[in-house]
């Protein structure tokens, strides 16, 4: 993380800006073909929205703001970690990135989309 703090202290504002960082910096590593990158900056994104969710009120919410955000994998990231908190507006965001094409965010939403779908993806 950019930010050096410990994520339990940080405002959901911060985490929220943590993650979109995130998600560029892994859309980078996706470019760069570096998937141990990619998959250590997964960890990282996943230790922000569990330290959300734990919050009064599942602060994942707060991802929603992403949603429009330019970077197509940091929206991809937010669309999934508030299916559980906004999953109509999570859904509509994940199809979208699905039919923009848009590799390789778009073949990871459309995987999503039938995880979701077959019930072998439940979000939490």
């Amino acid at each position: 993380m950019k930010n050096k703090r410990n994520i339990n202290e940080m405002q959901t504002d911060d985490l929220v800006e943590e993650h979109a960082h995130i998600g560029v910096l892994q859309y980078s590593a996706l470019d760069d073909s570096d998937i141990r990158k990619y998959n250590r900056l997964f960890e990282e994104k996943v230790k922000i929205e569990d330290e959300m969710k734990a919050r009064s009120g599942d602060q994942r919410r707060a991802l929603m703001v992403l949603y429009g955000y330019p970077n197509m994998q940091v929206r991809l990231n937010a669309a999934t970690a508030t299916l559980a908190v906004a999953p109509e507006a999570a859904r509509r965001l994940i199809e979208e990135i699905y039919a923009s094409g848009w590799p390789p965010q778009a073949y990871d939403a459309g995987m999503l989309l039938s995880s979701l779908d077959d019930g072998t993806f439940n979000p939490k």
